[in-house]
């Protein structure tokens, strides 16, 4: 699941379909552009709680998942915590992919 899950994150990323950082993914979040956010497990408490706020406020699914090296080098940047997914097509593989494992 693991590496399937990361060379579809990478496959997003190179398509133009990734978002990362606290404001653009906010800003896109509440414009309606991302179906999908992935937060690292180390990221800081105070962004994953307003994450998962704002994501169930919006009826969007949130990942909390995976360290920031792991998710960083899958698409090739370096510390990145918060990613929102652009594309539905995308988003619902990653879901997919995700939930193939048991974990939610």
């Amino acid at each position: 699941m693991k590496n399937k899950f990361l060379a579809m994150l990478g496959f997003a990323q190179k398509s133009g379909n990734v978002i990362n950082g606290d404001e653009l993914v906010e800003k896109a979040l509440y414009r309606g552009k991302i179906s999908l956010v992935i937060i690292s497990e180390d990221a800081s408490k105070a962004i994953i709680k307003k994450y998962s706020f704002k994501c169930n406020e919006l009826g969007i699914r949130c990942i909390i998942s995976f360290d920031r090296e792991i998710l960083s080098g899958a698409i090739g940047k370096n510390n990145r915590t918060l990613y929102g997914i652009k594309n539905k097509k995308f988003s619902r593989e990653l879901i997919k992919i995700y939930d193939s494992n048991g974990d939610s």
